[in-house]
This record gives C-alpha cells, sequence and structure tokens, in this order.
C-alpha cells in the first residue's frame, strides 16, 4: 500500500489555494475541473512526487461545511484492487463501495475514517462478483 492524498472540502476556492501555496509554500501539482459534477479538485504536495492534500470544490455549495464534514477521505494506492479488498472483506471489513470499475473502493476504519483505495496504474478489468456489488451506507 502507498499513502497518497488527504481531501478536504474548501468553501472558497481561491482562498485555500492562496493559503496552500503563498502561506504553507506548497506547490500546486495537478488540477481538475468536472463540469459534470460540477467540482474542482486541486491537489498540492511539499515538492514533487510526495503525498498531496486534495482540496475538493464544490460549485454549488451554499451552507458552510460543519466542523469534521469539510475532511473526506485518506488515500491509499494498492497493487490489485480486487486482491485488496478480498482481503480486507476476509478479515471482516465491509467494503462500502465496491471497486465495481476496476479503480476505486471506500473502507471506514472503525472511528469511521474514511478510506480510498485505488489501483496503482490502470483500471482492472471490471469482474464479478464486484461489477454487481451494492453500496453499503456511505463512505
Amino acid at each position: 500500500m502507498k499513502y497518497l492524498h488527504t481531501m478536504v472540502r474548501v468553501k472558497d476556492l481561491d482562498q485555500s489555494v492562496d493559503f496552500f501555496s503563498n502561506t504553507l509554500g506548497m506547490i500546486e501539482t495537478r488540477r481538475k475541473e468536472y463540469e459534470q459534477g460540477r467540482f474542482t479538485l486541486v491537489f498540492f504536495a511539499t515538492a514533487e512526487g510526495e503525498p498531496e492534500i486534495e482540496l475538493t470544490y464544490n460549485w454549488d455549495q451554499q451552507e458552510d461545511y460543519s466542523v469534521g464534514r469539510n475532511f473526506g477521505h485518506l488515500a491509499y494506492s494498492v497493487e490489485n484492487i480486487y486482491d485488496y479488498c478480498q482481503m480486507l472483506i476476509d478479515k471482516g471489513v465491509t467494503i462500502l463501495r465496491p471497486p465495481r470499475d476496476g479503480r476505486m473502493a471506500f473502507i471506514r476504519t472503525p472511528d469511521q475514517i474514511s478510506i480510498e483505495l485505488l489501483q496503482e496504474g490502470e483500471s482492472l478489468p471490471v469482474l464479478e462478483p464486484w461489477a454487481s456489488m451494492e453500496n453499503k451506507g456511505t463512505w
């Protein structure tokens, strides 16, 4: 497993970008805008190749996030998403968002901290039983 990033939701993207870049001196490593989902992701790191913080800006968010709601998840890459999720299931972990796409899954810690698991490299081919698994709860 390799640590990738931590996600936090932000209310004012420009203010947050200014803080992470100009105040903290972090480097913006990438930015993606998702018109259909109406959100922007901006990633920062202390240096190229280092773990990142992902700022998520939801374009239509009107209310302030409550304490804890602005924190999203921890993210780790794994060599084989299917094998890793099966190992977790075998250890009694509930897969909240199964890797139906061969790319991404979500679980929670006993303290309800959300963890995103991402396939290293390209997505694996879509396989059963994963493709048919339903989401459980929230992540």
